[in-house]
């Protein structure tokens, strides 16, 4: 972001507490004018209180909120010139797509000419065109969350708040959804928070993404840095890293050997770092091979394969490594209690020492 820009949103040591129950713990993030920002993390996180608190419907208990260089920390949610989407629609029923999306505009005054000129302008980029006199209890939920989504930007926000808002769609609108609302995004230019629990979500939409967990922000940056270069455990593992196996590794006179918890050695050619460490690594990362050859730059472990399933494309196999299980997909067949290599590139896995987790180290 440029230095003499002022961001957005400027989110300084936030506190939030619920009662004596202390829900963010100083919270900070910078927010440039038009970037999308998704936050992410799994439920009770504080990553709705965030949002919610941004939008002024919480209260802080101490820290600055700062819009385009305005402290609005005290301001009432009506005064700080943002609009929001939520999960549950939050539409008016007995009220028409015209008068839902317009209400914010009537709010403010505007001439009646002025709001349904607005308004078709809206539903026309909504796809939702001759709808205006359709009561929105007579449609779909996608169509439901378009009608939201209009309302909020009838206002012309420069910021808009997201809360979950495709959750409760189902898998095709949610993933139209997410495109046009990016879309509209990138031509309007508003700046966009969305919280989020759904990873994909995240990846999909976002220029950088904010991973939440315990009231602390533990991580940003854009999606393919914090999928590819997760800074702690928690990320990897809530990224999808979510197989582990630890590793002690040490000089062997030319090589380097692996060992495994369970015992098992394996000598390894490439660069990797000693000492005890706790992998962390995708299904996709794990492929089947010869169990005693050498791939320079991979760890090959040997297992057995236990179970093999057919979901369309390529087997799925589970493949038992002591008293571990872990699924590989591939092309070809193979039998049943057949010895297998467990191949794992390490440039492919997320790896930390076993006595400080919270520190990475990317091979």
């Amino acid at each position: 972001m440029d230095n003499n820009v002022l961001p957005a949103i400027d989110v300084d040591r936030l506190e939030v507490s619920y009662g004596s129950q202390q829900v963010l713990h100083g919270v900070s993030l910078s927010v440039a004018p038009g970037e999308f920002i998704a936050i992410l993390g799994s439920s009770g996180c504080g990553k709705t209180t965030l949002l919610r608190t941004i939008a002024g419907f919480q209260k802080a208990a101490g820290g600055a909120i700062r819009l385009f260089g305005r402290d609005v920390v005290n301001v009432p949610p009506e005064k700080r010139g943002m609009a929001m989407m939520f999960q549950s629609y939050a539409l008016w029923p007995h009220m028409t797509v015209l008068g839902n999306v317009g209400y914010g505009l009537k709010l403010r005054g505007v001439p009646k000419s002025e709001i349904h000129k607005r308004v078709a302008s809206i539903l026309k980029m909504l796809n939702l065109s001759g709808l205006e006199n359709r009561k929105v209890t007579n449609l779909s939920g996608g169509q439901r969350q378009r009608v939201a989504l209009g309302r909020a930007l009838a206002i012309e926000p420069e910021i808009l708040l997201l809360d979950e808002p495709l959750s409760n769609l189902d898998a095709k609108v949610r993933i139209q959804l997410r495109s046009e609302i990016k879309s509209l995004q990138a031509r309007l230019g508003f700046t966009a928070i969305h919280v989020t629990h759904d990873r994909e979500e995240a990846m999909t939409m976002a220029d950088r993404i904010v991973v939440m967990d315990a009231g602390h922000i533990v991580q940003v940056g854009p999606p393919k840095d914090v999928y590819d270069r997760p800074n702690s455990p928690f990320v990897a593992s809530f990224m999808g890293a979510e197989n582990t196996i630890d590793l002690e590794v040490h000089s062997s006179g030319q090589d380097v050997e692996i060992r495994t918890r369970d015992g098992l050695s394996t000598p390894f050619v490439g660069q990797i770092p000693m000492g005890s460490l706790t992998a962390y690594f995708r299904d996709d990362a794990a492929s089947l091979h010869d169990p005693d050859a050498r791939v320079a730059g991979s760890i090959i472990l040997p297992g057995t394969i236990t179970q093999r399933t057919y979901p369309g494309g390529h087997y799925r196999y589970v493949v038992a490594i002591g008293d571990r299980h872990f699924t590989v997909t591939d092309d070809e067949y193979h039998a049943l209690e057949r010895p297998v290599g467990l191949r794992l590139p390490v440039a492919s896995l997320h790896l930390f020492p076993s006595d400080h987790p919270q520190g990475g180290i990317h091979a």
